[in-house]
């Protein structure tokens, strides 16, 4: 809002010669650079603040008496598909916990429908409360060693980089390509260069780092460890500190916060869904849990909010001052982070503003192509000596290689629950071919029956994990039944399920169901055995082929440290 009628309206406003459109009266306001604390009331017009530190009259107030005012939230990093419901739903879940922008990466279904997926995400972004910004898919397929539902070049993105919702190049995954300088790769890059580009390269340093980073890449969500997140930001990167469903590197790298590092690094979800939200919460669990871990609070809300809008260009928002989008959220302590209200873009966040939101059409619910299984398709033929089997780390999507000697019969490789070693496999799904790559994985713990998912990172195939072959097949077919899901099974029999039938990734539904629908399916994994707090996310990640150290696509088990699929 930048015309001239609007100009002398907030510019009035701001002098007090003619009342604000909202004043928010006493509230008590953080400075996230100083760390100061004042007593004011906030003038608003439109989307904008225009008066703080003096005393207004609005033609709408709200009495913010007692309660602390502090920028709105933005998380840096996400996929809206992760949360498992339409980004309208998405909204509606975090919203109320004070994230005000959200900068997401449609990547999943950018790899089931291409062009198409993100289309949908920018239709949605421009009827949302809140400000969904997008990052233009730069990995699909991440790697040629998985099937994807689509593929895009960087003429395909180039078409989309004008859009007012996109920020850049999203997660720049194929580190491997970057390094070597794959003509694909060179491409993209070159053509957002100059703009926002986001990182994606776990464990990486030394050179290969620097030869990362010559491209112009300059912010990452990927380091686990204080030492990791330290090389990148002395090698002039913007660390954001990762929180997920699964990955949950926030208390490895909390002491790296502090008053010389707190503008230059931020806070993300990447992969959070409405089961942890509605028991943890979102970006405001990530606040209070770093203040408790003893960073000063200031410095965590600076975080939260202006140093996450420097670091992707949003230069309109992250303080509470005249001139400043009017993304503000109040609450109740600042140590506690409890959300008492928000205001976005100069609107009092209610159910009324989310039911004025015009509906955009859902896309890909024919999108589950994956021929019916049997089975026999789950067969693995013994290996003489050892075999390669995927380690799951909970609470992490990077995996080990480990090594097991299995029992087999008939010169098939069997599961040995005993020792925590089940089947995995992942079956094509986009019509492409009938392509199922297998392997075995330890950390579940399953003892019985079977589960699947159709959300897989990040070519969403559909990968199952179990001990009976039967029962995987049982569950990928019900999967088919449903155009994408989750399911459980145990002797033959469905015990809880979820239908995704928005790309195979998200349910049409009220996040509130699908919250419960988690649960019911969190059960039924725990009467498997399976000892993992959050079993499906942990499956969607056994596919990523860009996460270290061993992974399975469709096409078999890949090695990411040798970038090669293992023999």
């Amino acid at each position: 809002m930048n015309d001239p009628e609007f100009l002398v309206r907030a510019i009035s406003a701001g002098a007090a010669r003619e009342p604000a459109d909202l004043v928010l009266k006493g509230v008590r306001v953080l400075d996230v650079i100083t760390g100061a604390i004042e007593a004011m009331d906030v003038a608003i017009v439109g989307d904008r603040i225009v008066g703080t530190h003096a005393t207004y009259e609005g033609r709408e107030t709200l009495d913010g008496g007692g309660l602390f005012c502090v920028p709105g939230f933005i998380d840096t990093h996400l996929h809206v598909e992760s949360s498992l419901v339409t980004p309208f739903e998405f909204e509606r879940c975090v919203l109320p916990h004070g994230v005000t922008t959200a900068i997401c990466d449609p990547h999943e279904i950018a790899n089931v429908l291409g062009s198409a997926g993100i289309r949908y995400f920018l239709d949605c972004a421009e009827r949302m409360v809140m400000d969904l910004r997008v990052q233009l898919s730069s990995c699909v397929p991440a790697t040629r060693f998985e099937t994807s539902g689509a593929e895009l070049a960087a003429d395909d993105l180039v078409d989309l980089r004008g859009h007012p919702k996109v920020i850049g190049l999203a997660e720049f995954m194929n580190f491997p390509g970057v390094i070597h300088c794959d003509p694909g790769a060179i491409a993209k890059l070159s053509a957002f260069g100059g703009g926002h580009i986001d990182g994606h390269a776990p464990l990486l340093g030394g050179t290969a780092l620097n030869a990362y980073l010559a491209a112009g890449i300059r912010t990452e969500h990927e380091a686990t460890s204080a030492a990791e997140a330290r090389e990148k930001l002395a090698k002039g990167m913007t660390i954001l500190i990762r929180e997920g469903s699964v990955s949950k590197d926030l208390h490895a790298l909390a002491e790296v916060l502090d008053a010389d590092t707190a503008s230059v690094m931020t806070l993300c979800t990447d992969d959070r869904n409405p089961l942890d939200i509605a028991e943890q919460g979102h970006l405001d669990y990530m606040i209070r849990e770093l203040i408790r871990l003893g960073r000063p609070r200031h410095l965590v809300y600076r975080a939260a909010s202006w140093s996450a809008a420097m670091a992707f260009g949003l230069r309109d928002r992250g303080r509470i001052a005249p001139g400043w989008r009017a993304d503000l959220v109040l609450v109740e302590d600042l140590d506690g982070c409890r959300v008492h209200g928000v205001i976005a873009g100069g609107r009092i966040v209610a159910d009324a503003l989310f039911e004025s939101r015009s509906p955009v059409a859902p896309v890909g619910l024919d999108s589950m192509k994956a021929a019916e299984v049997a089975a026999a398709d789950f067969r693995i033929p013994a290996r003489s000596g050892a075999t390669p089997v995927i380690g799951v780390v909970p609470g992490r999507i990077i995996t080990e290689r480990l090594e097991m000697r299995l029992p087999e019969r008939d010169g098939a490789a069997l599961a040995d629950p005993a020792q925590d070693a089940v089947k995995v496999a992942v079956v094509a799904r986009h019509g492409l071919n009938r392509n199922i790559g297998r392997g075995f994985v330890h950390g579940f713990g399953l003892k019985l029956g079977a589960i699947a998912s159709s959300v897989g990172h990040d070519s969403h195939n559909i990968t199952v994990v179990g001990v009976d072959d039967s029962d995987m097949a049982a569950a990928v077919n019900r999967i088919r039944t449903l155009k994408g899901g989750f399911v459980v099974v145990e002797a033959g029999s469905v015990t809880a399920e979820l239908a995704l039938p928005i790309a195979g990734l998200m349910s049409p539904a009220p996040f509130e169901a699908v919250h419960d629908a988690l649960l019911d399916l969190r059960r039924a994994a725990r009467n498997l055995g399976c000892t993992l707090p959050e079993p499906f996310l942990q499956v969607a990640f056994l596919p990523l082929p860009v996460i270290p150290h061993l992974k399975v696509t469709d096409l078999g088990l890949f090695d990411v440290d040798r970038f090669e699929l293992v023999g």
